[in-house]
């Protein structure tokens, strides 16, 4: 019977680790201000859970417990590094007097998060470094995650993350929220991160086992915290396209996961709710007359949102703004989104016209949706062979086990 027990308390330990490690690893990280520091209280504080919560049980508050635990490890860290350095002391009397942990709830726990994403995009850091390093250390997303996106080694993002922090460090930056008119300096790198991080969690929506957690959901959150911080226009376009994308969460898959088009998507399943939201808050941000990429991109997915169907879909609306995205923020990304919407308005041949200039710029040439995308308007236009061509490039770029799924049985679709 006690060991049962005890199994069971280490499985709880186990689950508040998944759920609540680096939430308590960013409060920690406030507390301390240092990276490292932090990381070892975090991991200090749950071994202690191992050892005295089979004996004792799982606390009512284990989060609370386990901050409370790590501050005062940190504590004693702090103490037998630099005993009798003046500094150090301060920092650990600092750390000591903070109020009681156990009282916070989920409000303080995310601004904690949020203090440390702005840190982390402070302007002394390289943007790259910035974005790489808060995902890394206080997303939670993993260097592989990370390294696919930058198209990098993980190896080589783990050196700039290095960096980051040694100079975190270095130039004493504090771990706080900035002053109001720095906020405005480092918010579009924290958008960066709050997309970023959404983006994996949608992906992770398919194949649960590329993250722990949900980041799309954290991502929300943080996104509505930074509304009330700060009600910019880009803002709201940012937690208006996060919503607006989150709504057709349940239906992106088939029942054997694999990722369905939009046209075969059961728009009944859409969240009303966030689509209503997501709706309102894009027209706000578009009402400034301060357009940024966010809003823009909102605009366009609160425009497939209030289709009925596929065919019924404003694509001369989208196109339009698709190009005003381009004239913004120039990218091959977003000029692929717009053959997409002009292969819609206008035919997949004027569609692939579009895209055929795109991949020979060189831009996208390594790009797996691109070639899905060339892939799908071969095979409107009844070309097969030059269709599976292109699935097949698709097929040796993309990393993702569901787009692999997907081009493999368009494949064989085309073979029959």
């Amino acid at each position: 019977m006690m060991e049962n027990a005890a199994r069971e308390v280490h499985k709880g330990v186990e689950a508040v680790y998944r759920t609540e490690s680096r939430r308590i690893r960013a409060t920690l990280g406030r507390l301390v201000g240092d990276f490292d520091l932090a990381e070892d209280a975090l991991h200090d504080a749950f071994a202690a859970a191992l050892e005295r919560w089979p004996k004792e049980g799982i606390p009512v508050n284990p989060r609370g417990w386990l901050i409370s635990t790590g501050r005062f490890k940190a504590i004693d860290a702090i103490r037998r590094r630099a005993r009798f350095e003046v500094v150090q002391s301060a920092l650990a009397e600092r750390v000591g007097s903070a109020r009681d942990p156990a009282a916070w709830g989920d409000e303080s726990v995310v601004d904690a998060r949020l203090q440390l994403i702005f840190t982390c995009c402070h302007s002394a850091l390289p943007r790259d470094a910035s974005v790489a390093l808060t995902l890394r250390d206080v997303c939670g997303l993993t260097t592989k995650a990370i390294a696919r996106a930058f198209l990098t080694t993980p190896s080589t993002l783990s050196q700039r993350i290095v960096r980051a922090k040694a100079r975190i460090r270095n130039a004493r930056i504090p771990y706080e929220l900035p002053s109001p008119a720095d906020l405005r300096n480092r918010l579009d790198t924290v958008l960066r991160v709050v997309y970023f991080m959404f983006n994996e969690g949608y992906s992770a929506s398919i194949e649960p086992q590329l993250t722990p957690r949900d980041p799309s959901a954290e991502a929300i959150r943080l996104g509505r915290l930074l509304l009330e911080l700060l009600p910019d226009p880009e803002v709201m376009g940012l937690l208006a396209l996060m919503l607006l994308r989150e709504s057709r969460r349940a239906t992106r898959a088939s029942p054997g996961t694999d990722l369905l088009p939009l046209e075969d998507e059961d728009r009944s399943l859409w969240n009303r709710e966030q689509i209503v939201e997501g709706r309102a808050l894009a027209e706000r941000a578009l009402s400034s007359r301060r357009d940024g990429p966010y809003t823009l991109q909102a605009a366009i997915a609160a425009v497939l949102a209030a289709a009925p169907s596929n065919s019924e879909t404003d694509w001369s609306r989208i196109v339009t703004l698709c190009g005003l995205l381009v004239q913004l923020e120039p990218s091959p990304v977003f000029e692929l989104n717009r053959a997409v919407g002009v292969a819609m308005r206008d035919g997949p041949r004027a569609g692939l016209e579009l895209l055929d200039v795109i991949l020979a710029r060189g831009d996208l040439c390594d790009c797996h949706l691109a070639h899905a995308v060339q892939a799908d308007l071969y095979r409107r236009l009844g070309r097969t062979a030059e269709a599976r061509a292109s699935y097949k490039r698709a097929l040796r770029l993309t990393q993702q086990e569901q787009d692999r799924r997907v081009f493999q049985s368009r494949l064989a679709e085309l073979s029959d």
